[in-house]
């Protein structure tokens, strides 16, 4: 079996993935939600010393199964260095005291490998990844040659939906609270732009349609003035224009590429208003969408476990000695993950 760890972010989380069966035995995740929700967003510092405190409870769970680990897996890239560290410890130590191999896994990589938890992983693939730090479509043609089609140029999709959540006054995380108020709303009654809906360039850009629901905001009189219908047409004004945005880049992307899996992954993947319309779109270009269950779409370990399958095949290994943080430039498209 491979133990996998994850914590990139606020969630502590780890897993139990058996090598031959590819059947995840234990998984489990403590989320911080409620402890960042006071600042509106994620504090770092604090993340990292609840990850301290989380992932430590959560192992005492796993000792049953130390005689049967033939590796242990954790992201080391990308995420927040000072919560990366947390779980890149425990896995040093784990794989020294155990003498077992430690398999360093790419976040982005273990979003993609969501969609195969349990499962064969099929590629090629075109993916979607919209989370709280990312907005890329990245063209995976096999494990070991995944390329970034295109990329935000300022804020990813989660960021987006959380700012404009606290702009409303509605708290945090802001993606599940936006998409529940919109529901209620009505999604033509706000006009809100199109990011780079007249540009050529296959890329994301969140930040200018953010600044227009702060205009909004403030038009309405202040979140405090705010009815909330005012909110929940925002909510849904938003949420369909950043739908428009990402699909009218798709098709862009789509019009190129032959391959005809095409998947949605991250945490903002969990939307369904996003999901239903890139049903339509992957019906409209004779593609076949993929979307990873609703629990595995934001950061968990059983994605890392299911990427650390394939890495164990491929004894894709690091030195415990020398295992760190990749701290890496913001990814431009045409770069490899």
């Amino acid at each position: 079996m491979i133990l996998s760890i994850e914590s990139s972010c606020d969630d502590s989380s780890v897993a139990i993935t058996d090598i031959a069966t590819k059947k995840l035995i234990y998984h489990k995740k403590i989320s911080q939600e409620a402890e960042h929700a006071c600042y509106g967003g994620v504090v770092p510092e604090l993340a990292s010393r609840l990850h301290a405190v989380a992932l430590p409870a959560l192992l005492k769970e796993l000792t049953p199964y130390f005689n049967r680990l033939k590796a242990i897996a954790v992201t080391n890239q990308p995420g927040l260095s000072v919560t990366l560290l947390e779980g890149i410890a425990m896995a040093k130590t784990l794989a020294v005291l155990l003498n077992i191999p430690l398999i360093p896994v790419h976040h982005l990589k273990g979003h993609i490998y969501s969609l195969f938890i349990e499962k064969t992983s099929t590629f090629p693939l075109l993916t979607l990844l919209i989370s709280g730090g990312h907005t890329q479509v990245i063209r995976a043609e096999h494990f070991e040659h995944m390329e970034i089609l295109a990329t935000s140029i300022d804020d990813s999709v989660g960021e987006s939906f959380d700012k404009c959540a606290k702009m409303m006054g509605m708290g945090y995380p802001g993606g599940p609270l936006i998409e529940k108020l919109a529901l209620k709303g009505d999604e033509n009654r706000f006009d809100l732009p199109i990011p780079l809906r007249n540009s050529p360039r296959i890329a994301f850009s969140l930040s200018g349609l953010k600044n227009a629901v702060r205009l909004k905001v403030e038009a309405c009189g202040g979140r405090e003035s705010m009815s909330e219908q005012d909110k929940a047409d925002l909510c849904a004004s938003f949420q369909k224009a950043v739908t428009l945005h990402l699909l009218q880049k798709s098709k862009k992307i789509f019009a190129k590429e032959p391959i005809k899996d095409f998947a949605v992954v991250g945490g903002a993947s969990a939307n369904r208003y996003i999901r239903n319309a890139y049903e339509v779109l992957c019906k409209e270009f004779g593609k076949k969408l993929h979307v990873a269950p609703f629990e595995y779409c934001s950061d968990n370990a059983a994605m890392i476990g299911r990427y650390a399958l394939d890495a164990y095949e491929k004894k894709q290994f690091i030195d415990p000695n020398k295992i760190d943080i990749v701290r890496t430039k913001k990814q431009q498209s045409g770069m490899l993950l």
